[in-house]
């Protein structure tokens, strides 16, 4: 969940009153927020740099709000308040509207086709005769990057720009060109650089360096100039020193620049309503509202209440969904305004009433339908074996589900295109490729990471491989398998024969063939020649055992001779 740092006495000045830290966090819990952390700066520095880092820093009291993740209307002090300040009846729903500007056209923004390649949406909004102060402006700034790290997923998805309409001149232009065409001074700099000068130079950048990933490996750079071909920013990097705004600004030019539309409508909507209370006229900005029709039956059944029409209308207008019955039957209109992202299905809007009504209201009632909770049967299995293995003096390990495709295929002596692996489209490293289709791999590494461990080693693993199933919707399957491993001077076959044993006494199968269990000899590239057997239960194979082959052991970086047993353990249950 996102954390919001706020001021206290300005977050009490807003709200209209003070509270004791117990009460606000009761008013917290109320609204479904939680008070983390009653804090400081200076407690925060010093508690991560040391008291000598901290001496000057602010004593000011910090609130550390947690907010939900999908509410991106409660990130910053404005937004926080003004849902309180409506919660708790003390406030009307803003209606957002928009004004004209009272010279000229309204601004545009244009987007060319060459931005297609690289980031194809944008959309901009103008905040007219607005008043910053230093409070104001810092919660201006730390809303856009509280955006960042959320919803435009560290400007991947959406990174916003922000400009002093009074230094620039519209119409806009939205495009892309090379690195070496693209020359502007950016932010907070001196002189101008090229687009590629720029990406030099931010890779030093402790904050910048994270975002050059993004376009650095484009043909064409995405980049904004106004009408005299001022370059406004050079998207998701940096914006240009010409047009930064200042405590003075009036009047703010908003951009945002996206690979996903949606999310760029939903960012620029929070950027503008969230500060529009600060124009002269407040709210005034026209956005899309949208109206949801739901009975008040459907409410009272899910959240187990039983209140009128009207009652739940209310309920839901404290939450800043303006509601009304609208008079045919138990019919609710609910209005849904350009700050509630958050609400995509009937369901979004009865979590609202029932947060409006006080989870500790909701009278406890016994379930109607009794069951009984079981352990899953495979899991219950699972967790019996590992006790009776480890017993066996066999030492547990967990290994990834995730390897590469040389793990499970040129390191036991097979081939890729021959296993009935599942593929990762993306893989982020070379280490995680595939699901794995067996655990010997797994071992076999964790082996290597403890050689110098005492011998003999001797380790397990009771986990899922996935397998390509054309039969399943998914197109694949889990199996449960069981896998141990001895490592030692000598081969060590009969210690791994004697735990297939010992494992088949606790399933209770007896040796013998037809209705127990035997081995019979086989071929796998995996096992030494002559050393490896099938293990068939009841006539089913469900597993292999033997000697490791030497290039096996050599693959894996590991010098003694090494016996493994893998098996599948669901026909058992």
């Amino acid at each position: 969940m996102p954390t919001v740092g706020v001021k206290r006495d300005l977050l009490f000045k807003a709200l209209g009153r003070s509270y004791t830290d117990e009460e606000f966090d009761e008013l917290c819990f109320e609204f479904g927020l939680e008070l983390d952390e009653i804090t400081s700066e200076k407690e925060i520095i010093s508690r991560e740099q040391g008291d000598t880092k901290a001496s000057g820093a602010s004593d000011v009291i910090l609130y550390k709000i947690d907010v939900p993740a999908n509410r991106y209307d409660l990130l910053c002090l404005e937004g926080l308040v003004r849902g309180l300040q409506v919660f708790k009846n003390k406030l009307e729903v803003p209606r957002y509207k928009r004004v004209s500007p009272l010279s000229g056209e309204p601004q545009k923004l244009i987007i060319t086709k060459e931005t297609e390649a690289v980031r194809p949406h944008a959309v901009a909004a103008v905040l007219r005769n607005i008043t910053f102060t230093q409070e104001r402006y810092d919660s201006f700034i730390e809303l856009q990057e509280k955006l960042h790290q959320n919803i435009c997923r560290k400007r991947s998805l959406v990174a916003i720009g922000t400009h002093d309409l009074d230094t620039i001149s519209g119409p806009f232009t939205y495009t892309a060109k090379r690195p070496g065409d693209i020359s502007f001074k950016p932010l907070n700099q001196t002189k101008e650089y090229t687009a590629t000068q720029l990406m030099s130079l931010y890779k030093t950048d402790s904050h910048l360096r994270h975002y050059l990933h993004i376009i650095e490996d484009k043909p064409l750079y995405p980049v904004i100039y106004d009408s005299n071909g001022v370059v406004l920013s050079m998207p998701p990097i940096i914006n240009g020193d010409h047009s930064k705004i200042s405590l003075k600004t009036k009047n703010v030019f908003i951009e945002c620049t996206a690979t996903d539309q949606t999310k760029a409508k939903t960012v620029l909507d929070m950027m503008v309503t969230m500060f529009s209370e600060y124009c002269a006229q407040p709210f005034t900005y026209e956005l899309a509202y949208r109206k949801e029709k739901l009975s008040g039956k459907f409410i009272n059944q899910k959240v187990g209440i039983n209140e009128s029409t009207e009652k739940i209308a209310h309920l839901l207008t404290r939450m800043c969904l303006l509601s009304q019955a609208t008079g045919a039957g138990d019919e609710i209109e609910v209005e849904i305004p350009p700050t509630r992202s958050d609400i995509i299905h009937a369901c979004d809007i009865m979590e609202d009433a029932a947060i409006a009504y006080g989870f500790n209201n909701i009278t406890r009632t016994t379930p109607r339908t009794y069951t009984v909770a079981n352990q899953f049967p495979l899991n219950k299995l699972t967790e019996l074996l590992r006790q009776d293995l480890a017993a066996a003096g066999f030492t547990e390990a967990l290994n990834f589900a995730l390897c590469s495709q040389e793990d499970i295929a040129e390191k036991l002596g097979k081939k890729i295109s021959e296993m009935r692996a599942v593929h990762i489209s993306n893989p982020k490293t070379a280490e995680f490729q595939v699901a794995r289709t067996t655990l010997l791999p797994g071992l076999l590494k964790t082996i290597a990471a403890n050689r110098k461990m005492p011998l003999p080693l001797k380790l397990f693993e009771i986990s899922d491989v996935v397998l390509k199933d054309e039969t399943k919707d998914v197109g694949a399957r889990n199996s449960r398998r069981f896998c141990a491993v001895y490592y030692n001077k000598s081969p060590g076959f009969e210690v791994i024969h004697g735990l297939l044993d010992r494992t088949m006494q606790l399933l209770e199968v007896k040796p013998a063939r037809g209705e127990g269990y035997h081995i019979q000899t086989a071929d796998d590239s995996t096992f030494f020649p002559g050393r490896c057997a099938d293990i068939f239960v009841r006539g089913k194979n469900v597993g292999r055992l033997g000697v490791l082959h030497p290039d096996v052991i050599n693959r894996f970086e590991l010098t003694m001779p090494c016996s493994a047993l893998e098996m599948d353990i669901e026909p058992f249950l």
